[in-house]
């Protein structure tokens, strides 16, 4: 369906959810790796977070797209041969496709002045400590920051180092590109390695682009993957500077990859990527991981669905609203519920402690649709059971869905 140079919401609500691969044919029977690598073609990047109370935030958006995947799909290709993604620095800390390294060398080479202040002050003041760690993981091979430290006076006598400055140099390290993930153990740490030995070696053969060039390449990928966007999502997707944005944007108006664009109530202008598609509809029927790309800019949320999200991890127990881990519900292309989730793997049962109703959705539909959802999540997740709602405006009528599902079953 041609895009017009004026858009509706609704309009640009499925040109963005298409150009994020809501809107792509679902897997015939358990997805492959060639569906992986559409969805990861499509996105650029998977934010990486610590927090599991559900699940490690890098399996989710996969989850949101292709349904029930094996996990270890991703595990394969992050830091396996041939790798698909490698970690760096790319929204956050990301799973980041190998092609893109070339295009944020400039970030590793600025790892002296925008590292966070900790890995900046030990380049400076321990630079012999940060050459020891580099020379520790090329001769040792992978290590984690612990096992450095351990490793230490038994290679080289007393250095004098504590864990924290050893994790501090390799994450220095990390920034500047001297060292990337080999892989993560079992605690989820860093097994560093030096990129020699985890990048392909056609990656590390690329040239590296001059800044405008690389700026002009990620701003091009963060476009395509939003499908429509102002200049600070454009800016957002990979952490850009806010002039160096400004100026890749309008390079690639010029260049016809982007085209500017009118958005119903939007303020900012906005910018259309030369292959965004206007789908007749969407018919999702997933959670959303709070890390997901279709969601990291809330303020391009709010413009986008009228919904209004932030993450309440930090957030005192007491005076949060909706909870601490709550998944936005998208349903064809509206968000019309949030629910708060835990997996207690212990006792194999997926917890509800809230479900909230966005204003305006019908509460039986939604939760009808909701229940659904959640079983085949518990069912991803290896858990056997959903629990009844705790909390919630929704909590009723998504209780009554679940227990319908049991008595039909």
């Amino acid at each position: 369906m041609a895009v017009p140079e004026s858009l509706s919401l609704s309009q640009a609500r499925r040109i963005a959810l298409a150009a994020q691969g809501f809107a792509d044919p679902a897997p015939g029977a358990v997805p492959t790796r060639r569906h992986l690598r559409r969805v990861v073609d499509r996105l650029g990047l998977l934010q990486m977070d610590s927090v599991n109370v559900l699940q490690r935030a890098h399996y989710l958006p996969l989850y949101s797209r292709l349904g029930p995947y094996p996990t270890d799909l991703l595990d394969r290709a992050a830091y396996r041969r041939p790798r698909d993604l490698f970690e760096y620095w790319g929204h956050e800390a990301s799973l980041v496709r190998v092609d893109l390294q070339p295009a944020l060398r400039w970030r590793m080479a600025a790892a002296q002045t925008d590292a966070w202040g900790g890995m900046r002050r030990i380049a400076v003041e321990q630079p012999e400590l940060v050459a020891r760690v580099l020379d520790e993981v090329r001769d040792g091979g992978p290590m984690t920051a612990a096992e450095i430290e351990h490793d230490a006076p038994r290679e080289t006598g007393n250095w004098g180092w504590n864990w924290s400055a050893v994790k501090r140099a390799c994450e220095y390290l990390f920034w500047a590109g001297e060292l990337t993930a080999g892989s993560r153990n079992t605690s989820f740490a860093r097994v560093y390695d030096v990129p020699e030995r985890v990048l392909p070696p056609e990656v590390l053969a690329v040239p590296t682009p001059e800044p405008p060039e690389a700026y002009r390449r990620l701003v091009e990928v963060s476009a395509r993957a939003l499908g429509v966007a102002a200049e600070p999502d454009l800016r957002d997707y990979f952490r850009l500077p806010v002039a160096a944005a400004r100026t890749a944007i309008a390079e690639l108006v010029e260049a016809g990859e982007l085209r500017p664009v009118t958005v119903q109530g939007w303020r900012l202008p906005a910018y259309l990527h030369r292959a965004a598609r206007l789908p007749r509809w969407i018919r999702a029927s997933t959670l959303v991981s709070p890390f997901d790309p279709l969601i990291w800019e809330r303020s391009r949320t709010e413009r986008l669905f009228g919904f209004t999200y932030r993450i309440e991890i930090y957030v005192p127990a007491p005076q949060r609203v909706h909870g601490y881990y709550v998944l936005p519900f998208l349903l064809g292309d509206r968000f019309v519920a949030r629910v708060d989730l835990k997996a207690d793997r212990k006792a194999g049962v997926l917890l509800v402690p809230a479900a909230w109703a966005e204003p305006g959705t019908d509460p039986v539909e939604t939760a009808g649709a909701l229940a659904a959802e959640l079983h085949r999540l518990a069912g991803w997740l290896g858990l056997g059971a959903v629990a009844a709602p705790v909390g919630g405006d929704l909590a009723g009528p998504l209780a009554a869905a679940l227990a319908g599902m049991l008595a039909v079953r």
